[in-house]
């Protein structure tokens, strides 16, 4: 009797484990060839996406419009733009693409908050405006498109006039962290910037007669890049913690006071020149042809506009102000406001 009890314990025990697997085969099983078709279209969808990150400041929103008109009227890519703002703007920028010809375009808002800057900027009174919280939405990329694998990063006083996949494909080596445009590839550019002082090494963005600056071992005369445009690799960013040593070196300056808009114009570009030298592929020269807001009245040569994919308004002399240099080649983008809130300044 003991051994009939046994077996039929096993019995029961067998029984229980085949009903267990066949439930769990049922509730797992592998999809068929319809649903696996379609589980990698959506992938392969997404790998296709190019996503651009390009801010709209209140007091600045028609460049963000004109910037995104000229990309999605110059290619057939599918775009994903990453449109970041304040609280306050948010609301205004979605209400002028919603109610404009960019209607159709495939867009995200989202709200930076400038909190995550606190301790980390030196006042600067000679140029307030460079410390707008949004010029520092560079830093944070993995936070704001943390699913993509590459992602291009645009000021919003840019035109595209170029196929923006161009820019995309950009080859990016390996180890780099992101592609961004020498200031020293453009020698047709040489005489105007001879001529209006412009900055184009290590030493005009740095203060060398620090000694934190001399440790870094970076030559004065290393030719500095533009950081209003470029391609990052978002794994290598992340792998390098890019992020944490940008925040590091803002710090370092509050301290310190390495680098200042007296020196080279900007208050962003400084940390971006330290954390990835060495570690950036190059730019298509004709993929970023800047300082058209440098001087109101120095017109770039034809040459160099006919073969030009992206024009930059970097400098104080905006396109959507008065004066500026090849306005009515921006305005040909510039969508008005429907809310009448934003007006280009023209003279009368």
């Amino acid at each position: 009797m003991a051994f009939l009890r046994t077996l039929n314990h096993i019995l029961l025990v067998l029984l229980v484990l085949t009903f267990s697997v066949i439930w769990y085969s049922t509730m797992n099983t592998v999809p068929t060839s319809k649903e696996s078709k379609v589980s990698f279209s959506v992938a392969e969808t997404e790998e296709d996406v190019i996503p651009i990150v390009i801010c709209a400041a209140a007091g600045r929103m028609g460049a963000a419009i004109a910037a995104i008109n000229s990309i999605n009227s110059n290619t057939a890519a599918n775009v994903l733009f990453y449109i970041v703002g304040l609280k306050n703007s948010l609301l205004h920028i979605r209400k002028w693409i919603e109610d404009s010809q960019l209607g159709n375009i495939n867009f995200k808002v989202v709200e930076f908050n400038p909190m995550v800057l606190k301790g980390k900027i030196r006042p600067d009174v000679a140029y307030p405006d460079l410390l707008q919280p949004l010029n520092f939405v560079r830093f944070y990329l993995p936070l704001l498109t943390p699913e993509h694998e590459k992602v291009i990063y645009l000021d919003d006083d840019i035109i595209v006039l170029g196929d923006i996949q161009e820019l995309y494909n950009t080859k990016i080596s390996r180890g780099h962290v992101a592609a961004f445009a020498e200031d020293c590839n453009l020698p047709s550019l040489q005489d105007m910037i001879n001529k209006v002082g412009i900055q184009n090494t290590y030493m005009g963005f740095l203060d060398y007669r620090k000694s934190t600056i001399k440790k870094l071992g970076i030559s004065p005369s290393t030719c500095s890049f533009n950081p209003g445009v470029f391609v990052a690799n978002m794994t290598e960013w992340r792998q390098q913690h890019i992020t944490k040593y940008l925040e590091k070196w803002m710090k370092k300056n509050v301290e310190e006071n390495l680098y200042s808009s007296t020196i080279g114009g900007g208050v962003a570009t400084p940390p971006m020149l330290i954390v990835f030298h060495e570690k950036y592929s190059a730019i298509t020269p004709y993929w970023h042809i800047r300082y058209l807001g440098w001087s109101p009245d120095e017109q770039l040569p034809k040459s160099v506009l006919q073969k030009a994919k992206l024009l930059h308004w970097n400098g104080r002399y905006k396109p959507w102000h008065y004066p500026s240099a090849h306005s009515k080649l921006w305005e040909k983008w510039y969508i008005p406001d429907p809310t009448g809130k934003f007006k280009l300044l023209r003279p009368k």
